[in-house]
């Protein structure tokens, strides 16, 4: 008799996002995503940091700094490392992902035609970022569905 308490899809994949997401030494926020295709297979895993040769001993980790001295203008997000380290098509892929993706995110998304997106938090639902993904995603067919938490609990022991 097989065993019960295995993982879903769903938690699988997700927990793939959030233990990728442990990868980023962003000190305010650690996202991660995990890019799917329909057989289940994983094509690409990705998380917020700084761009590939840029030390991140170098560059600002500040969330309220202001313009050279902030991480916004260096951090690449976790969704576009995730389709940028894919060294394959992710067209008809699912990205999930532990927070639902900016605007800048929203247009790699689409353009690469990611069909779907799993997301853990929204929790920057009323910004104008975020506003303007829903739209594109809306507009491009890009459906979005927030991951439902089973409860769940496993524990991981490096």
């Amino acid at each position: 008799m097989k065993r019960n308490d295995y993982l879903t899809w769903d938690e699988y994949f997700m927990g793939i996002a959030m233990l990728s997401a442990m990868r980023s030494k962003d000190p305010s926020t650690q996202v991660g995503a995990c890019i799917v295709n329909d057989d289940k297979r994983i094509m690409s895993m990705g998380y917020n940091g700084m761009p590939r040769c840029c030390s991140d001993d170098e560059y600002p980790w500040d969330r309220d700094g202001v313009g050279l001295d902030s991480k916004y203008l260096y951090v690449c997000h976790a969704e576009f490392n995730a389709i940028l380290n894919c060294e394959r098509n992710v067209r008809d892929c699912t990205v999930y992902v532990t927070l639902f993706p900016c605007n800048e995110c929203a247009k790699a998304i689409v353009q690469s035609g990611i069909k779907e997106i799993v997301y853990m938090e929204d929790k920057y639902a009323d910004s104008d970022s975020v506003k303007a993904s829903k739209r594109m995603f809306d507009t491009a067919g890009v459906k979005y569905r927030q991951y439902v938490p089973t409860g769940n609990e496993k524990i991981l022991k490096f």
